[in-house]
């Protein structure tokens, strides 16, 4: 079954109204929706590959709302004063190579033989950003080396998806 709407593609869809909790300023309703968003994000991924609902639409759906929330989040922090702009910047700078990257597979006209996939660095950058979420949310403040540290771990996603593209290359010359 590779439709749109299947068990793993409304979990996911989940993450997003659980962003819209960080408008409270609860921090137990903040901490619900951040440990929720954690669940839903490893529920969809196996029931996905459990029960064979794998798509292109669920591999592009799922890291979407996983950026909804985390912007939501960082948003909602940013304008409480909780965090600088470039803070938040650093916290999403994956999110921009991304952009680069698809640009790139539009522009040599690549994407659409693209097989979207979660990437290694990718989980890494986002299991962190929902642990600096949890932290944020009880009023902790973050080295600066952290914010760094999302800024080289966007840089190595970036890395991993141009090898992705050079080892899909050499299959099928194969």
């Amino acid at each position: 079954m590779k439709n749109r709407l299947n068990y793993s593609n409304m979990i996911t869809f989940l993450r997003g109204p659980l962003a819209l909790l960080f408008l409270m300023e609860s921090q137990t309703a903040r901490l619900i929706a951040i440990f929720l968003a954690m669940v839903t994000d490893v529920a969809d991924g196996y029931i996905a590959r459990r029960y064979q609902f794998s798509s292109r639409f669920g591999a592009v759906f799922d890291p979407l709302m996983d950026k909804l929330f985390v912007l939501m989040a960082l948003s909602i922090f940013f304008f409480e004063g909780r965090i600088d702009l470039w803070q938040a910047m650093a916290m999403i700078s994956r999110d921009f190579y991304l952009c680069i990257f698809g640009i790139y597979l539009q522009v040599t006209d690549q994407w659409k033989e693209y097989r979207c996939r979660a990437i290694r660095w990718g989980k890494v950058i986002t299991t962190l950003q929902f642990c600096a979420l949890i932290a944020l949310t009880l009023n902790a403040t973050l080295p600066t080396v952290l914010y760094t540290l999302f800024i080289l771990l966007g840089s190595l996603a970036f890395i991993e998806l141009f090898q992705m593209i050079r080892q899909s290359r050499s299959k099928h010359a194969a």
